[in-house]
This record gives C-alpha cells, structure tokens and sequence, in this order.
C-alpha cells in the first residue's frame, strides 16, 4: 500500500525528496531507500519514476539524472544555489 501512495502523490506532480520526505513525515534516507525499489517495482507495471536532474542556478550545469538528493556544490563554478532534483510517477 505504500508504494502505491507514492505513485499516487508522484502522479503528475513532481516533487523534490526533501519536500516528499516532510510531507510524509518520513527519514529522507528511508524515502530514499523505498524510492530505489519502486523504480525497480514500476518496470513491470504502465508508470515509471522520472527524475528531473538538480541544476545549478549560478552556471546552468545539470547534474547526473539517476541521483536523487540535492548535491552540495557544483563541481563547474562551486556554486551552492542548486535547485533540487524533481521526482514523478509518468505513465510509459
């Protein structure tokens, strides 16, 4: 049932992990944990979990999209004004 809560709050409405995390009142490391296995559960069903990759807001530079959390700094211009990446549940 709680992976299906996930689907249902990432369904068409992209969230950061931080702002997931508080909503559910739940560890970021945990959320985390539990986000890694729904995209292996979601290969076998019609969504999948689509990742907006952090982008630095000084410099434009985009982060790898597989990561999750919000990097400390841009490794390009060592910047810390960093949008977080955005998380949400598409249908394939």
């Amino acid at each position: 049932m709680y992976r299906k809560e996930l689907v249902d709050l990432l369904q068409n409405n992209p969230m950061g992990l931080h702002e997931l995390a508080q909503l559910l009142g739940m560890p970021i490391k945990t959320l985390e944990d539990d986000l890694q296995h729904l995209i292996k559960s979601l290969k076998h069903s019609e969504y999948e979990l689509v990742i907006s990759p952090a982008v630095c807001r000084k410099c434009g530079f985009h982060f790898d999209k597989h990561k999750m959390h919000k990097p400390g700094k841009c490794p390009q211009c060592h910047g810390t004004w960093i949008q977080e990446p955005l998380l949400e549940v598409k249908t394939k």
